[in-house]
């Protein structure tokens, strides 16, 4: 028995269709600036799966790299300063 078989028997109703797939990859293209523009015909879904994967890892260097930068910023401003204390706050 193929593994498709075993696993569309195995999850009985919880199975998610090809045109539930195919909602939600169209879902993810348009939240992708690099291809949100194309024609959704032209782009296969492990392109927008792939280009999925790259977005998400360029956010979190983004959020390390502003993480960073605050770091460095709170580390440079005086302890009792109201700028500092206010960003201190907002983070916890």
């Amino acid at each position: 028995m193929s593994s498709r078989r075993s696993r569309s028997r195995q999850s009985g109703s919880s199975r998610i269709t090809d045109d539930q797939i195919n909602d939600l990859v169209s879902k993810l293209q348009q939240l992708l600036p690099e291809i949100r523009d194309r024609q959704p015909d032209k782009v296969s879904s492990a392109n927008v799966l792939q280009e999925t994967c790259n977005y998400i890892r360029s956010l979190h260097r983004e959020v390390d790299d502003l993480s960073e930068r605050l770091s460095e910023l709170l580390a440079t401003t005086e302890t009792t300063s109201a700028q500092a204390a206010i960003i201190r706050s907002l983070l916890m």
